[in-house]
C-alpha cells in the first residue's frame, strides 16, 4: 500500500521560564492511503496538537512530517502552508465551522472560489458533494435551518471539496446525539470505501474508535499504543478490546 503519511520522531515542546513542557514527544507513525485512523487519549494528551501539526496549523520542535511524499519542512512559510492546506488536507470540526451568513452550497463551494476556481465549476462541485452526502435538497438553507447531523454533513463535503488526499476530523461526532453519530460515521466509512479516502479523526469514543482499520493511543504526548482493529470480531466485541486498551494506554490497568 502507498504510504501517504510519514511521521518521524515528531516533538512540540513550549518553554515557560526556561523549562520545556512537550505536548508532543517523539511520535513516529506510518499511515498507507485509505487507512481509517483513530486517536484517542485522556484530555491533555496531546491529540488535536497532533492534528494541528499535520495540518500545518502549527510547527514541530523536533522531528518530521511527510504527506504524500512532501516534508512540512520545505512549505513552514507563508504562502506555501496555505497552499498546503488546500491541496492536501481537508479538516472536520466539533462544531461545523460553517459560515452563518452564507447557505450550504455557498460554504461547499467557497474553498474552490478562494483558490480560484471559476464559479460555475465550484458549485457543480459543491452540489455533487451535497449530493453525496444527502443534502442536495438542502442545498440553499442556511447553516442555523440545519440539524447538527445536517450541519457535519455539509463540513464534510466542504472538507472534500479540493479532493485532499488526507482528512483531519477533530471529535467530528462529539457534539452529535448517537443516531446521529452513527450516520455521520457511516459516511466516513462509505468515503474510505468508495473514495480510497484516508482519515485520522480524533475521539473520546470507543464506540467511534470501533470503525476505523486502527486506533492508536496518546498519554503525556506520547504514542504508547498502535492497536488493529479485528474487523471479523463484531463491533461490540471491538469496542469493548477498545476500552481495555484505553486504561492501558492510561496505566490504569495492565493487558
Amino acid at each position: 500500500m502507498t504510504v501517504i503519511l510519514e511521521i518521524e520522531n515528531l516533538s512540540k515542546f513550549y518553554t515557560t521560564h526556561s523549562e520545556m513542557t512537550y505536548v508532543i514527544k517523539d511520535i513516529n507513525l506510518t499511515i498507507s492511503r485509505g487507512e481509517f485512523i483513530v486517536v484517542m487519549g485522556k484530555s491533555g494528551s496531546g491529540k488535536t496538537t497532533l492534528l494541528q501539526l499535520i495540518g500545518a496549523l502549527i510547527k514541530p520542535s523536533e522531528g518530521n512530517i511527510r504527506v504524500d511524499g512532501q516534508s512540512l519542512q520545505d512549505i513552514s512559510v507563508e504562502p506555501h502552508a496555505t497552499q498546503y492546506r488546500r491541496e492536501k488536507v481537508g479538516f472536520i470540526f466539533q462544531f461545523f465551522n460553517l459560515i452563518a451568513s452564507i447557505n450550504a452550497e455557498d460554504n461547499v463551494a467557497m474553498p474552490l472560489l478562494l483558490a480560484g476556481v471559476k464559479k460555475k465549476e465550484a458549485y457543480d462541485k459543491a452540489r455533487d458533494l451535497l449530493e453525496k452526502v444527502g443534502l442536495f435538497n438542502k442545498r440553499k438553507q442556511y447553516p442555523h435551518t440545519l440539524s447538527g447531523g445536517e450541519q457535519q454533513r455539509v463540513a464534510i463535503a466542504r472538507a472534500l471539496v479540493q479532493n485532499p488526499c488526507l482528512l483531519l476530523a477533530d471529535e467530528p461526532t462529539g457534539n452529535l446525539d448517537s443516531v446521529t453519530t452513527s450516520h455521520i460515521l457511516s459516511l466516513l466509512v462509505q468515503l474510505q470505501k468508495h473514495r480510497n479516502q484516508t482519515i485520522l479523526l480524533v475521539t473520546h469514543d470507543p464506540q467511534v474508535a470501533a470503525h476505523a482499520d486502527r486506533v492508536i493511543f496518546l498519554h503525556d504526548g506520547k504514542l504508547v499504543l498502535d492497536h488493529a482493529n479485528d474487523k471479523e470480531c463484531d463491533h461490540n466485541k471491538r469496542v469493548s478490546v477498545i476500552v481495555d486498551l484505553q486504561l492501558a494506554s492510561q496505566g490504569k490497568v495492565d493487558i
